[in-house]
């Protein structure tokens, strides 16, 4: 084998040179090329952070809100209970209320018979016991059939006056409870 030759030797120190400018210049510029993307991987590192943390305070602000949603939800329905109970309570009570003006209405429309009746027995009572056939009676209208309120008004135990006063008194009075 035979040695180079000096041009030869001068020809590949030159390419050797050159290719090694070169490979210097591509990793320069790899180099430039690679600070970007890892300046751009990083940005990108710290943005999926800041995303993720903006993603567990919603979620605590959701979960949070839900709570509280709940609660007050909770505290309606339990209103709601409550409200129905007074309700049923009320309704109950309004029938008893409608009972009992009914039965007021229906006393108050036998009134007039009750005082019918009342002056009867009132005239019964003065008459006496039946055994006193010797004794006058003060009542002549026994033996027409008649009885006047004029006379009936005289009497100390009934009087249609008396009567008319008591409902005088009772106009203020309320029967039952209010609502």
């Amino acid at each position: 084998m035979s040695s180079p030759s000096p041009v030869q030797i001068r020809e590949a120190n030159a390419h050797l040179a050159a290719l090694h400018r070169r490979v210097a210049d591509l990793e320069q510029r790899l180099g430039t090329r690679r600070r970007p993307c890892g300046e751009q991987a990083e940005s990108l590192i710290r943005k999926d952070e800041q995303l993720r943390a903006t993603a567990q305070e919603i979620t605590e602000a959701k979960d949070k809100e839900i709570f509280f949603l709940h609660e007050k939800l909770c505290q309606s329905e339990e209103s709601i209970h409550k409200l129905n109970q007074t309700i049923k309570e009320k309704d109950s009570l309004i029938g008893q209320l409608q009972h009992r003006c009914q039965l007021l209405d229906n006393i108050c429309k036998s009134r007039p018979l009750l005082d019918s009746m009342l002056a009867q027995m009132a005239e019964a009572e003065r008459m006496g016991p039946v055994g006193d056939l010797g004794k006058p009676t003060t009542n002549s209208s026994l033996m027409d059939g008649e009885s006047s309120p004029s006379r009936l008004s005289n009497h100390k135990d009934f009087s249609l006056s008396e009567d008319d006063s008591d409902d005088q008194e009772l106009d203020g009075v309320v029967f039952g409870t209010t609502v």
